[in-house]
């Protein structure tokens, strides 16, 4: 048995069984090993490393388990990077398997030959690297897994080529001899008692509770809507935590932050008592003032407590273990007009996303594309978003229930996740579709090439679905509205421009479907065909570049601006951006709510 054939054979007893990678002769002794594995755990070959390592971060987020990807030395390791900081940065447990030049080579500047404990000494601080002798082996891939599934983050095995040829024989029980043993063991943290109470007083005195939950909240729904009941709360969620409520229910607000909603921009902005569960969400300006609330953070993790907000109490502890504990201690509130004006706002929000839904566009509104796609939703539908204006919309316009389960890069906000997270989603939940909502800039960037990924490998899955939805609208659109929102400034095309492609042709082109639609009246067939399909399916949607997301919380000077710098850049479409905006200040107008109507034009 070679060093190459224990590693597999120990992915294997920690229940690997998919790796996402891209060959090369720095892991020529893995790809042999596997040859003679008969591909368990299972090679899936990505188009590109940062794909694989994407690929893995979705497989990761939508099973619970680690996530492996593997790379040859030098270009391939580093292309891994963007994909595990993304992994880092939104704590999902990933391991990467890395080669490098022959021992004998090393510090002779010899091809592909780069620093790569160095090169990962940042995105895996937790745990990086390399063996050099086969008795390291085990010892040091039981480690990466176990920090991976115990820290909740990136680790690093790095293996020389030479190293995976040579014969593998175990740790002795001998003098600096590190044996190891497989598992990880399960528990779930609870804060100290005197801890426990302090929280319930700051609960228990709060008129106006507001629920914060993020993705460390994801394993305990039932008790996260039992406190909303007992405090008479609202429930604001932060993007990774999306899919932890429904939001059928009547007091969840939706999203928060620069891609929130506005109910739970003024839930944060007029409550008294804040409740912060599994979150590190991180725009403090998104929560209460500073003087104005008492506030409780839960979270697993002690390095990630006391973040972003004064909390006066700190409970460090696994989430429904925390909330059991800390239960009997609370007393419950009546639902007052603190939880009516809650479920009204939400009630209208829904009203006026509908409404924006509905506005005019040339040639289709991007937010009725994906408002249309809500009611279609399959229940079990697992959805990724890409980073830009798609990520506005998935967060705004897409209510997500029962089974469903959605994700994004929420923290490094990096470009490029959405098809490779679907696939690696599929590839541990193959029974359900798969939707990836993406820009134009993002499917040029990188998701296009991950369409070959998906015809390569689609016949393999018991449900084929996987659509795919771009945005098209040739406009590097976020960073447009950004530049006009904050500077002021017209958009730069040549910066911002991007070239028309036939995303449905191509995807046809290789034996998938697809369709391109030009009009409103074609947008829900398109979604039912996709949904519909027997494979893989792109919509190639002509979306209109002058509908803007701009935050819930944007001044009307900012709006202004906006608006001012699109007249200004493109006086032809002057009347569509003045639609466009007068809906969104409508949105905002002072007493808009009191009066009950709708602002006319002079307003």
């Amino acid at each position: 048995m070679k060093v190459s054939d224990q590693v597999l054979g120990r992915l294997r007893e920690w229940g690997v069984d998919h790796v996402f990678g891209y060959p090369g002769d720095g892991i020529n002794g893995l790809l042999a090993a596997w040859g003679r594995a008969d591909n368990k755990p299972r090679f899936v070959q990505a188009r590109h490393e940062e794909m694989a390592a994407f690929e893995a971060v979705g497989y990761a987020k939508f099973s619970g388990k680690v996530g492996v990807c593997a790379a040859t030395s030098g270009p391939g390791a580093i292309h891994l990077l963007n994909g595990l900081y993304d992994a880092k940065l939104d704590h999902v447990p990933v391991v990467a398997l890395v080669g490098q030049t022959n021992r004998s080579a090393m510090g002779g500047s010899y091809q592909q030959e780069v620093d790569l404990l160095s090169l990962y000494k940042d995105v895996a601080a937790d745990f990086c690297e390399m063996v050099t002798v086969p008795e390291q082996l085990p010892n040091v891939l039981d480690r990466a897994l176990r920090t991976a599934y115990a820290r909740r983050t990136v680790t690093a095995v790095i293996i020389p080529a030479d190293v995976q040829e040579l014969d593998y024989s175990p740790p002795a029980h001998a003098f600096k001899m590190v044996p190891s043993s497989l598992g990880v063991g399960r528990y779930a943290p609870v804060p100290d008692e005197a801890d426990l109470r302090r929280a319930a007083e700051v609960l228990n005195a709060g008129e106006k509770v507001a629920v914060l939950v993020g993705q460390g909240a994801r394993g305990a729904r039932a008790e996260v809507e039992q406190y909303a009941d007992l405090l008479g709360a609202g429930v604001a969620k932060a993007l990774l935590g999306k899919d932890v409520l429904s939001d059928e229910l009547p007091y969840v607000t939706g999203s928060i932050g620069l891609l929130g909603t506005r109910p739970s921009y003024e839930m944060m902005r007029d409550c008294d008592t804040l409740l912060m569960i599994g979150s590190s969400f991180p725009y403090a300006q998104f929560l209460p003032p500073y003087d104005q609330a008492r506030a409780v953070q839960i979270d697993i993790d002690p390095f990630m407590v006391g973040l972003r907000y004064p909390f006066e109490v700190n409970l460090v502890g696994d989430a429904r273990a925390t909330l059991t504990a800390l239960l009997p201690h609370l007393e419950r509130k009546k639902h007052g007009a603190w939880r009516k004006k809650i479920e009204k706002d939400t009630a209208r929000w829904w009203e006026v996303m509908q409404r924006r839904a509905a506005v005019d566009a040339e040639p289709v509104n991007p937010e009725y594309v994906v408002h249309a796609l809500d009611d279609l939703l399959p229940d079990d539908a697992v959805i990724a978003a890409d980073s830009g204006s798609s990520a506005n919309w998935y967060a705004r316009h897409l209510r997500l229930r029962g089974s469903m389960r959605g994700s994004l890069s929420g923290t490094l906000a990096t470009m490029g996740p959405a098809v490779p997270y679907v696939i690696g989603a599929k590839f541990c939940h193959p029974e359900r579709p798969g939707i990836a909502l993406v820009g134009d800039g993002a499917m040029q960037m990188n998701n296009m090439a991950e369409l070959v990924t998906a015809a390569k490998y689609w016949q393999d899955w018991s449900d084929p679905r996987l659509v795919v939805a771009v945005l098209n609208n040739e406009d590097l659109n976020q960073v447009t509205w950004e530049m006009r929102a904050m500077q002021g400034a017209p958009q730069f095309l040549p910066s911002q421009g991007l070239p028309d492609v036939r995303y449905a042709d191509f995807a046809r082109s290789i034996g998938l479907d697809g369709v391109r639609v030009e009009k409103p009246d074609e947008v829900v067939g398109a979604w039912q065909r996709a949904l519909a399909a027997d494979r893989p399916f792109v919509i190639d949607f002509r979306t209109d570049p002058a509908v803007p997301p701009i935050p819930p919380h944007a001044s009307l000077d900012q709006i202004e601006a906006a608006a001012s710098s699109v007249l200004h850049g493109d006086p032809d479409r002057a009347g569509m951006v003045r639609q466009g905006i007068k809906s969104k200040v409508q949105e905002m107008l002072p007493g808009h709510r009191q009066r009950g109507d709708r602002p006319g034009a002079e307003d």
